[in-house]
């Protein structure tokens, strides 16, 4: 799935690893997200919102993405 992720993360100024430990999961997760794949859960879509201080809507594409 389209995301931010990765421009939020470079705009806080944050490794992969750093982020990673904000939300709890591995360097591994964020970089699988960044680079489409990985759909995170939706626990996860909330904490990666929550930290940016941003809806799911406005770091997730769904529009642009295939429904599984």
């Amino acid at each position: 799935m389209k995301n931010k992720v990765k421009k939020l993360r470079q705009q806080f100024g944050l490794s992969q690893a750093q982020l990673g430990e904000k939300v709890r999961v591995s360097r591994q997760a964020i970089n699988a997200i960044e680079n489409n794949k990985f759909e995170p859960s939706i626990w996860l879509a909330y904490d990666l919102a929550k930290f940016f201080n941003m809806s799911i809507e406005e770091i997730f594409d769904f529009k642009e993405s295939e429904r599984k």
